[in-house]
């Protein structure tokens, strides 16, 4: 099963591939984003690697608190996203 793995703190100027290539030291890598901003179109800071459990935990316990691009990288296990849909009450 492949595990995603959060990566924040990247430096703004990060390309998918530059990332790709930094986690492929670990496994190979299922698939890599890096959100833009929807005004700009520029990048975040921050994207999601998938790799196999296995090579995940490897990627995390390698990259968490290295330095890539200048910037000291914060690896993780990525959380699942909440419902974004709002809260709320059902009706009475």
């Amino acid at each position: 099963m492949a595990q995603r793995i959060y990566v924040g703190n990247l430096p703004y100027s990060s390309t998918e591939d530059e990332v790709r290539e930094l986690f492929a030291q670990y496994g190979e890598v299922v698939s890599c984003a890096l959100p833009t901003d929807r005004e700009t179109g520029r990048p975040r800071g921050f994207g999601f690697v998938e790799m196999s459990d296995e090579d995940g935990r490897k990627a995390i316990e390698g990259l968490d608190g290295q330095t890539f691009g200048g910037r000291q990288l914060r690896v993780n296990e990525a959380r699942p996203r909440e419902d974004r849909r709002g809260g709320g009450g059902g009706g009475g």
